[in-house]
């Protein structure tokens, strides 16, 4: 830490997201807006000197074409989490990996790779890991009269109530890479109040496949849930405790999958009220 400190950090901020205090220093001022931009949804500046974890970036936004192409380099703590010739991957890059710090170490939530979406007055959950599918299916969750949760992570309390993460969809696209799109684009609202959870749906994308899912028990629910979670090493207890009150009134389908479109309108029917 010592050698770092003696980079000569040109601006730095310390913030809060979920209950985990952050700071941030970097070698160029003019970067850190466009850091600022990649922060977690729910992220508050904070006037805290002793943080819980420490991101120290050097970045070369122009740095394009000439003789000498510096690396851009992250840290977390001590441990380098980044090293590339672009900007914009280094932007990526600390936009995931703040993302699994504060999905990981969040005190008093739970993250679970999963989308989710409000529909009815309870949420809908689509746990899986990134590039699963589950975005896809959320886009077209929203386009049926939805309301945008995450994308990402269903954020899950004490009491078993899953709270917003809106960041922007990523939606893949052949021609152009992952999108980001904002909710508002497929006509969507974005939730602000934590909804119980109404319905989780397990499943993945396999060609030609009719949706026809079986229902699993609230313990096998928990084990699907489990396996996408963030925290289930580290914080296992926390895990455990959460995880059975999120379904406690949930229905729990899995099964194979076609195009999402297809099974849109049997999900949304499948969502008891609240």
């Amino acid at each position: 830490m010592a050698k770092l400190d003696r980079l000569g950090w040109a601006d730095g901020i310390s913030f809060s997201a979920y209950g985990v205090r952050v700071g941030l220093r970097v070698n160029d001022k003019a970067i850190l807006k466009r850091l600022l931009t990649r922060l977690p949804p729910d992220s508050r500046p904070s006037d805290v000197r002793v943080v819980n974890h420490l991101y120290s970036l050097t970045g070369f936004a122009n740095n394009a074409d000439g003789r000498v192409r510096r690396f851009n380099l992250g840290y977390w703590n001590l441990a380098r989490f980044a090293r590339t010739r672009s900007f914009e991957d280094l932007l990526d890059q600390f936009e995931s990996h703040l993302q699994l710090t504060v999905a990981e170490y969040a005190p008093r939530r739970v993250f679970v790779h999963a989308g989710v979406v409000g529909f009815k007055g309870r949420a809908i959950v689509i746990p899986g890991m990134s590039f699963s599918g589950k975005s896809t299916l959320v886009a077209e969750l929203l386009r049926a009269g939805a309301t945008y949760y995450s994308d990402e992570y269903a954020v899950i309390d004490e009491r078993g109530r899953v709270h917003p993460y809106a960041r922007d969809l990523r939606i893949r696209a052949e021609s152009t890479g992952i999108e980001r799109l904002r909710p508002e684009e497929f006509g969507a609202g974005i939730g602000s109040k934590p909804l119980r959870v109404g319905l989780v749906v397990s499943t993945n994308f396999k060609g030609g496949a009719r949706w026809r899912p079986r229902e699993l028990t609230q313990g096998k629910a928990v084990l699907e849930l489990l396996a996408n979670t963030v925290s289930a090493r580290s914080q296992p207890e926390m895990a455990l405790s959460f995880l059975p009150k999120a379904l406690e009134s949930a229905r729990i389908l899995k099964g194979a999958r076609g195009e999402a479109s297809e099974i849109v309108e049997s999900i949304l029917r499948s969502v008891p009220s609240a």
